[in-house]
């Protein structure tokens, strides 16, 4: 009985050796040198391993900066990072700083407590991805914000917290590093990365119902009707699917005022001239 288990013992230790005697020349074989610059410009950055630039996360980015020319560089940006991240990063490569507008994300809704009141009961798990495959909402509209937070749990840097007076997500500009996160959990497309403006000067619509006005409008006070009245003022707004979309390239600056105030649901949000969000209620 002895010998038996002996010569297993044997065979064991014999397959083990052939396993490690293979992995070790496989590794040899498939090993990548690390790039010392690489590392680098790999600790300049925020580690944040958000995606949001494309690339499969910081050391992925790092290398592609090392990569890359002059021109090919001038494409490349961490927006967890930001301005002063790249600046450092062109410093070490030698290349100049490449420009990039400031963005920030926003939420096409606003359907708060009080506008979009509930209408049934929602006693499932608490998350929006979730309740999305289950329900309409409690408010009755099938495209606004379930209020449940996933956004605001994935956030990598804190940026968006629940208002307990809406009951929506509310984004803090100045922690927002438009990484696209929340654009990429929200189950209904609520996210948009959009230029951040001119001293924080903004303009859109928090409305994403593509229900017919009289029914959009029992459903939220301040959806959208596709009116058209906003599309007459501005030319480059479109009205597609009973939705009103302004373009990030129409100037709050020239439009704002004019359009928030012809809007009557107040679904068209102007930041104003000292960025200071419209209360939105």
């Amino acid at each position: 009985m002895s010998e038996i288990i002996t010569a297993n013992i044997i065979v064991l230790s014999l397959i083990a050796l052939a396993a490690a005697v293979v992995l070790y020349f496989a590794a040899q074989k498939f090993k990548v040198e690390n790039n010392p610059l690489a590392e680098k410009i790999a600790a300049l950055l925020p580690q944040a391993n958000c995606g949001a630039c494309g690339k499969a996360g910081c050391k992925d980015f790092a290398e592609a900066c090392v990569k890359a020319d002059a021109e090919s560089f001038a494409h490349l940006y961490c927006p967890a990072g930001g301005s002063k991240v790249m600046t450092a990063v062109a410093k070490e490569l030698g290349f100049s700083t490449p420009e990039h507008e400031p963005t920030v994300a926003v939420l096409h809704c606003n359907g708060t407590c009080e506008n979009a009141p509930d209408k049934v009961e929602y006693v499932g798990l608490q998350s929006c991805r979730l309740a999305n495959r289950a329900f309409v909402g409690k408010t009755g509209c099938p495209n606004g914000c379930l209020r449940l937070g996933d956004c605001v749990a994935n956030c990598p840097f804190g940026a968006i917290e629940m208002d307990k007076k809406t009951g929506l997500p509310k984004v803090n500009p100045d922690k927002c590093t438009s990484c696209g996160a929340c654009v990429r959990i929200c189950p209904r497309g609520l996210y948009e990365i959009r230029p951040r403006g001119e001293n924080g000067v903004m303009l859109y619509v928090a409305c994403s119902n593509r229900q017919k006005g009289a029914v959009a409008r029992k459903n939220c006070k301040a959806a959208c009707i596709a009116c058209m009245k906003c599309a007459k003022i501005c030319p480059e707004i479109t009205v597609e699917n009973n939705l009103s979309r302004i373009p990030a390239s129409v100037s709050p600056q020239t439009w704002g005022a004019e359009l928030a105030a012809a809007c009557p649901t107040g679904a068209i949000v102007y930041t104003g001239n000292k960025g200071k969000e419209n209360e939105q209620a």
